[in-house]
């Protein structure tokens, strides 16, 4: 495959709001040792690229400095040591940065097969979602058939892909929203749908004998929240903080009732680990994908240049699922 020399990519000129997100001609990435370089088909919008535009969530050594940490594509070119891909393969895959280009290299490890039968608009949404949901709702949260799990912001791409890795895992499912339209969402998932504005959660829960395990990524009051909601042995797993990271809270009652606090965030984990999510994703996820078991709910689709629409319609807070830039994708 004949590879330009250079590609429109976009930049976070500066820290601040979506107006510095802008078009740009980077030169093309070659793939290192292990890696691929993928022709970018269409590219997952997440809250941690928001967060890299605002100069709160800086890349780790090495990667690159444009946003985007997941898309579809074709692989364009192999590096040295990779055996598992061919020019051509159709892919999508966890990226460290550089998502937001015609062309982004990253591990060869960390890339799947696009499951049968799903568009490439879709693929682009599975790996961000996929590998932290399943490493922190299954391999830290331990998830099992017939527990109760709640998921905060259910209507999320992460909520709404966990929703269904759950459902699909028989356990009874719980989210909160902030609307009856996304609750709406959630109920159409297999979920119980919490209005986070006139239900309380703590209450809705304790009366079902309390969470077995919560999914959080609100952070600031709902902490002390989570730990009331949790039934005893319950775990509380968080991956973000939009409330905030502090809360003060009676660390008795973790004693006591027998909980388990804990987190992750996906991005700053070793290529081995991210690696081994793959294959758990390969071996469990991908199989529910094929069985229509798990479907990315898709929100919106703009244009790769339009980038800072698609992340003032995130900050909006009125999607529902995922949003998509598209770069040269066809479906």
């Amino acid at each position: 495959m004949d590879l330009p020399d250079d590609m429109t990519a976009i930049e976070i000129t500066a820290p601040g709001d979506p107006s510095v997100l802008r078009p740009a001609r980077r030169a093309l990435p070659m793939p290192g040792p292990g890696q691929i370089v993928i022709r970018v088909a269409f590219a997952g919008v997440n809250r941690p690229d928001v967060l890299q535009r605002l100069g709160a969530y800086a890349p780790p050594p090495g990667a690159s400095d444009l946003p985007g940490l997941e898309c579809s594509g074709h692989v364009a070119a192999v590096g040295q040591g990779v055996t598992r891909w061919q020019i051509g393969d159709p892919v999508c895959a966890l990226t460290p940065g550089g998502a937001y280009a015609e062309y982004v290299a990253t591990h060869a490890d960390h890339a799947l097969p696009v499951p049968r039968g799903l568009p490439l608009r879709e693929a682009a949404c599975l790996p961000e979602t996929c590998f932290t949901v399943w490493s922190n709702v299954v391999t830290r949260g331990r998830l099992q058939a017939g527990e109760r799990f709640l998921v905060h912001g259910g209507s999320s791409g992460i909520g709404t892909t966990a929703i269904q890795i759950a459902r699909a895992l028989g356990a009874r499912v719980w989210a909160t929203a902030g609307s009856d339209e996304k609750c709406a969402a959630c109920a159409r998932l297999g979920a119980t749908p919490i209005n986070y504005r006139t239900e309380d959660f703590v209450e809705l829960l304790q009366d079902e004998g309390g969470a077995d395990l919560i999914l959080d990524m609100v952070g600031g009051d709902y902490i002390a929240r989570n730990l009331r909601a949790l039934a005893d042995d319950g775990r509380l797993v968080f991956i973000a903080f939009l409330g905030g990271p502090k809360a003060e809270i009676n660390f008795a009652q973790i004693m006591a009732r027998r909980l388990t606090v804990t987190g992750s965030t996906l991005r700053p984990q070793s290529d081995l680990s991210k690696a081994a999510i793959a294959d758990d994703l390969r071996r469990h996820v991908w199989p529910m994908v094929e069985a229509g078991k798990l479907r990315p709910v898709m929100d919106e689709e703009f244009a790769l240049t339009d980038a800072a629409a698609a992340h003032a319609r995130m900050e909006a807070g009125d999607h529902i699922g995922k949003i998509v830039l598209r770069v040269a994708g066809e479906d």
